[in-house]
């Protein structure tokens, strides 16, 4: 379970989050939607350790995370943009990252899943955007974490891969796993997502399932029930 209380973060004079109060439960796959600027990638970072909030808490498995630096083994996480080194070879990358996190891994497997053989001994400067999000995929999944955050993983992915990504979220759903992801497809998100969480200037406007989001903005599709979220927020 992960619970957040009252969190605050401001950077200058934006006020990113406003006494945000969240809970999640452990299993499913949970959307954390909401247009730029809205505090999606704030929370992540405050999840992860990587962003200090200015008040409240965060627990994780019922424990406290402020302090704490070993809750972080319980995750795997997927940024936006994957700044590799350029120099480092892919298979150089998969062995560093197996070194540091010492834990059994699918390497391997993921690896021939996404077609990434042929390019293990290449420079990672010299791939395209869409195998670097691929790898991306790899080092994510590759370690058996109860915690997956996935922030915008579909970028730059060709349809089967696309479609073999959706399947490994699925898969780790099935295996009780706990899946946040953020992303601007929405077509992507109403097919794998059991919940969807909707921020709007660091607060949270609905919480529920794709059918209540759109029972209640009476829309026939999770697009548009966002859209209508997005421009009537005091009527969620």
């Amino acid at each position: 379970m992960i619970e957040v209380n009252g969190l605050f973060k401001k950077f200058g004079k934006n006020q990113v989050l406003d006494g945000l109060d969240l809970v999640m439960g452990d299993g499913g796959i949970i959307a954390i939607l909401g247009p730029n600027g809205s505090g999606k990638t704030t929370l992540i970072k405050c999840l992860l350790g990587m962003v200090i909030p200015d008040k409240g808490t965060i627990k994780i498995g019922d424990v406290p995370i402020r302090g704490s630096w070993k809750y972080r083994s319980g995750i795997n996480y997927m940024p936006q943009i994957a700044d590799f080194p350029g120099n480092v070879k892919v298979r150089e990358l998969f062995d560093m990252i197996r070194d540091l996190r010492q834990q059994p891994d699918r390497q391997q497997e993921l690896a021939e899943l996404f077609g990434l053989g042929p390019h293990l001994q290449k420079r990672l400067s010299t791939l395209s955007g869409g195998t670097k999000q691929k790898v991306n995929i790899v080092l994510s999944f590759m370690f058996d974490c109860p915690l997956l955050i996935l922030d915008e993983p579909t970028t730059g992915l060709d349809p089967a891969a696309l479609i073999r990504l959706k399947e490994l979220i699925r898969e780790e759903k099935s295996r009780g796993k706990t899946v946040l992801i953020t992303s601007h497809i929405m077509e992507f998100v109403a097919e794998v997502a059991d919940e969807v969480i909707y921020l709007l200037e660091g607060r949270i406007y609905f919480q529920g399932t794709v059918d209540e989001l759109k029972k209640k903005t009476r829309q026939n599709n999770l697009e548009h029930a966002i859209a209508a979220i997005t421009a009537t927020p005091e009527n969620a």
